[in-house]
């Protein structure tokens, strides 16, 4: 199905799929599984038509997690499923998406991951297995509260680069022909 017949719903079971196979049944976030439980997830699908509509998209959501209590709302996904078709064009926009939690104030309490259908490390081969770990199955900026990323690193031994090779080595045991088995529904 092309991406602009995509519908919200199938754009949100696509993620929630993701999340549940993948970040938590890869366990390539540690701190995934029990923010996810606990329906403290928020995933947000945005039809902005342009570039400066999915900034003010942004802005909502980071308004809602400064305003919202973690137990509530922990973490948000905000998703585009046609934007940024091109990788390379969504990398570039994180360098305004970071100015933007800076207006915000948020530097320091919020901090933004970003995910892509065809993300790629830079000096890595865009065919690389390890590109996986920031592969969702649309554009993705994923708002964090710095708080929960420091108790989860601290939960896994307070050591983050240590998880990014624990997410390699996963996914290098996986494969891609695994990976691609892993994401495939029934």
């Amino acid at each position: 199905m092309p991406a602009m017949e995509v519908t919200d719903e199938q754009v949100l079971a696509d993620t929630r799929h993701w999340i549940e196979k993948a970040v938590i049944g890869l366990n390539l976030c540690p701190f995934a599984r029990s923010v996810y439980v606990k329906n403290q997830v928020r995933i947000v699908v945005s039809r902005a038509r342009h570039a400066d509509a999915f900034l003010d998209d942004l802005d909502r959501e980071l308004e809602l997690l400064r305003n919202t209590p973690a137990d509530e709302v922990d973490t948000t996904l905000l998703v585009h499923p046609t934007l940024f078709p091109d990788f390379f064009v969504f990398n570039d926009f994180l360098d305004v998406v970071d100015d933007v939690v800076a207006e915000h104030e948020l530097e320091g309490v919020i901090q933004v991951a970003s995910f892509h259908p065809d993300f790629q490390f830079e000096g890595v081969e865009a065919d690389d297995i390890s590109n996986a770990t920031n592969r969702a199955p649309y554009p993705t900026l994923h708002l964090l509260r710095e708080d929960s990323v420091s108790r989860a690193v601290e939960s896994e031994g307070g050591d983050a680069q240590a998880i990014v090779e624990r997410n390699i080595r996963t996914l290098r045991e996986l494969g891609p022909e695994g990976w691609k088995n892993l994401l495939s529904k029934p």
